[in-house]
């Protein structure tokens, strides 16, 4: 890490902390959005509350996209998370679940959870296969874990659906899963919902150093903290006008046949739903050369992006997805303080 961006990585693993604290499953992220908006504001910018729920800045509002070949360029990350959501009150007083996004129930299993009813209060549980006690079910080994199969165990002296409704609980109530984030001395960062909470620091970090710096963007630049991206039409809308690129930052793929590590910046050049823009990801290969970043270059063959949600919705962008390198996506993640670091330096090199 050059010694320079210190002080900027500390506060982006800050922020990071801070927003994974905040309970945001795909459906409910005000308050997740709220969190992120008084930060920027307390860096001086003026961000603004989408009808959809996100967060949009424009970090450079001094600059006209009027006057610059390349137009606009909005940077997206995603503060909604998986998560589930109660579908049914069983008559033994444990929860049935729907998912939120793609949360597998393999990753989820003996997970303490929150049960958050329509009027805001909380009740603590915990994601169990049904009958799971293995001194008692001889198919413990053999059951798939479904969520026909599994339920919320509450932490509440209720043995019945009425017990249970007449706490306060009903189908529709969000389910939060419960993070674990521990920073390590060694410097790797492991939670739930890395995915996409760190590249929220990283642009939050990313912003603080435009503005301490007094930096002048090659570009006008925009943030657009996205919702919904985790059921796959984040970025579908709140594009402004003068943008011609987007750019995903999102987390990076780590595993069997890729070349990205967690202490690395992932470019992704195709992704399930296709290719990124050619010229885009050439540019972001030579600005992370010419800074002599660690990076790599990668396809994700599970994958998509808001940049790819936004292209599907008709904007006429270009389009790009860069990450710090995340292992063990949409499970328990993690990542490394040197990816962070690549990735915010691959920023500065790209718009600078």
């Amino acid at each position: 890490m050059r010694s320079e961006d210190k002080k900027y990585v500390d506060y982006i693993i800050e922020k990071t902390v801070e927003v994974l604290s905040v309970d945001s499953p795909t459906g409910y992220t005000k308050e997740a959005a709220d969190h992120v908006c008084k930060a920027y504001k307390e860096l001086g910018y003026e961000p603004a509350v989408t009808v959809k729920g996100g967060v949009l800045v424009d970090l450079t509002p001094d600059i006209s996209s009027d006057s610059m070949n390349d137009g606009g360029i909005l940077l997206e990350a995603h503060i909604d998370t998986l998560g589930a959501m109660v579908a049914e009150v069983k008559g033994n007083g444990r929860l049935k679940l729907t998912p939120l996004g793609g949360l597998n129930p393999n990753n989820a299993e003996a997970e303490n959870c929150r049960v958050i009813t329509r009027r805001g209060k909380k009740y603590e549980g915990t994601f169990q296969l049904a009958n799971a006690s293995i001194h008692v079910n001889g198919k413990y080994d053999d059951t798939k874990r479904s969520y026909d199969d599994m339920e919320v165990v509450l932490d509440e002296a209720v043995n019945c659906a009425e017990e249970v409704i007449a706490l306060g609980i009903m189908p529709g109530d969000i389910v939060a899963f419960e993070p674990r984030t521990r920073i390590t001395e060694s410097g790797y960062i492991k939670s739930r919902f890395l995915d996409d909470k760190l590249s929220v620091g990283i642009l939050l970090g990313f912003a603080k150093w435009l503005k301490e710096e007094g930096i002048a963007p090659k570009r006008k630049v925009y943030h657009h903290i996205t919702v919904y991206e985790e059921v796959g039409h984040g970025a579908s809308g709140t594009v402004p006008a003068d943008v011609t690129e987007i750019l995903s930052v999102d987390m990076g793929c780590v595993g069997e046949g890729l070349g990205c590590g967690e202490h690395q910046v992932s470019i992704c050049a195709k992704d399930s739903r296709g290719p990124y823009n050619y010229d885009v990801v050439g540019a972001l290969i030579d600005a992370a050369k010419s800074a002599e970043i660690d990076f790599a270059v990668d396809v994700y063959p599970y994958y998509g992006s808001d940049a790819d949600a936004a292209l599907a919705a008709g904007y006429d962008v270009r389009h790009g997805l860069i990450g710090a390198g995340v292992y063990a996506s949409h499970g328990y993640e993690r990542s490394h303080i040197d990816g962070v670091a690549n990735t915010f330096a691959l920023l500065k090199a790209y718009l600078t």
